[in-house]
């Protein structure tokens, strides 16, 4: 009540020093503080105060003012909010991003909430609390973004080109994965990453993967598949380059099995970066298969692809069969054969040593049995 004085006062004063009304804003803001919310400095201020709360007509006014309507305004952003995962977010979920109504300034703006900069620390609001993750079952994506290659450059070398959770996910009609629409649906997610990476696209879609994603193959392999979605490493570090054989091995498994036999698979395991590894001979995107004439390990091309860490390779040198199975007796008879024999020779051998400290450790035995024997006799 004591509020609803004050403004009285001042809209009685105000109409005695003028015949001309006061502005309204002045009026709200007699009673309403703007010390915890900056109306003035607002990208909304030039709308004033009833420009948004329409329902006030008089001063002053009712305790329960209506809910504002961003979309008196906002016509794009509202329209695609219903469809969004946050459209039930809360009673508002305008404010949830875009902060206190009253202190909204321009997107641009380096003090905006959504200003790329500050970006991932809002949705971490909600998408980085841990209560939140445990109860819609997902994981702390703002810890994972944050400690990403794209969080760093963002956050550490301070581009703002860098991707942010918009980039990926849109601002208003962000839908859940599943989603066909969705721009992190996986059948989404080439042309998604390719809006910053245009050039990588365009190798994933002409390799074998992008090509098996076109023509509706839903468990081809995106850039998710192999990269994550948020916890995406820098491509040129160690950390990544010695687990990549593994995550080709997660669709290729009889493929990592017999590369992990070779001298390049032990030497990778044993932690080289030097060693050769699935992308250093297949490509990373524009992968082909052998038939191609464009794939890098077609048989016209395996001098080259090979010369890169092998100078002075020739065509006997590419004859090897850097996958060659020796369980495959059909397709690699004599290395079948020659496997059977190398490992009946080890187990002969190791079974005649066997046998031979066997039986020495039972005559060692019976010697030193006798000794004792002897030794009580003479006693």
């Amino acid at each position: 009540m004591k509020l609803h004085r004050a403004a009285a006062l001042l809209i009685a004063a105000a109409s005695a020093m003028s015949a001309a009304a006061p502005a309204p804003d002045k009026l709200c803001l007699g009673c309403h503080d703007e010390k915890t919310a900056p109306f003035h400095a607002s990208v909304h201020s030039v709308l004033g105060c009833t420009g948004c709360h329409t329902d006030i007509k008089d001063f002053p006014h009712p305790d329960k003012v209506a809910k504002v309507d961003c979309s008196s305004c906002h016509t794009g952003p509202a329209a695609a909010l219903p469809a969004s995962v946050h459209a039930k977010a809360s009673a508002q979920p305008c404010l949830s991003c875009h902060g206190d109504a009253h202190a909204v300034v321009p997107v641009k703006d380096p003090k905006s909430t959504v200003f790329p900069t500050n970006l991932p620390r809002t949705c971490g609001t909600c998408h980085g609390d841990k209560k939140f993750a445990q109860q819609h079952n997902q994981p702390d994506v703002y810890s994972q973004y944050m400690d990403s290659i794209h969080g760093f450059a963002l956050t550490q070398d301070g581009l703002l080109v860098a991707a942010t959770c918009s980039s990926c996910h849109g601002s208003h009609d962000i839908l859940p994965s599943g989603n066909p629409k969705s721009r992190v649906n996986p059948a989404n997610v080439p042309a998604t990453c390719g809006t910053c990476h245009q050039g990588i696209q365009q190798q994933y879609d002409a390799g074998i993967h992008g090509q098996a994603l076109q023509k509706g193959n839903t468990q081809a392999p995106v850039c998710t598949t192999c990269h994550t979605a948020h916890q995406i490493g820098n491509v040129r570090e160690a950390a990544f380059k010695l687990q990549t054989n593994a995550t080709c091995g997660n669709c290729h498994k009889e493929r990592h099995g017999t590369y992990s036999d070779t001298f390049h698979g032990q030497v990778s395991l044993l932690g080289s970066q030097e060693a050769a590894r699935c992308w250093d001979c297949h490509r990373p995107h524009n992968i082909l298969p052998a038939s191609d004439p464009k794939s890098s390990i077609a048989k016209a091309n395996l001098i080259q692809t090979c010369g890169k860490c092998h100078p002075g390779a020739n065509a006997s040198f590419v004859s090897y069969s850097p996958h060659a199975d020796p369980h495959n007796a059909q397709t690699y008879p004599w290395l079948h054969a020659s496997s059977i024999f190398m490992n009946l020779l080890l187990a002969s051998v190791l079974g005649f040593f066997a046998l031979h400290t066997l039986m020495w450790f039972i005559r060692s035995r019976a010697e030193h049995l006798k000794d004792a024997k002897e030794g009580r006799s003479n006693s």
